[in-house]
């Protein structure tokens, strides 16, 4: 009887605004058959700091996140905030 357990990404989005979503799935496994499955969601905003988050992941935001879009998305912020 062999128990592990793993961790992935199995699932990203990237919203019209750029904020990047992520769902880890850990699954606990006996003998190659799942016994049980938990996720965790995580966002992210364009520009944030991608420190301790999946390559997979910061390969998407270092696509999605262009200068235009960072500079957008900040705007945006700074115009709710004023409001």
């Amino acid at each position: 009887m062999s128990l592990t357990k793993t961790t992935v990404v199995d699932q990203i989005t990237v919203t019209e605004n750029g904020i990047i979503l992520y769902r880890e799935a850990t699954r606990i496994m006996e003998d190659g058959v799942q016994l049980s499955q938990t996720y965790h969601r995580s966002s992210l905003t364009p520009g944030q700091d991608l420190t301790g988050v999946p390559a997979n992941v910061v390969a998407h935001c270092n696509t999605a996140w262009t200068a235009d879009v960072v500079a957008a998305y900040q705007a945006a912020q700074t115009e709710r905030a004023t409001a």
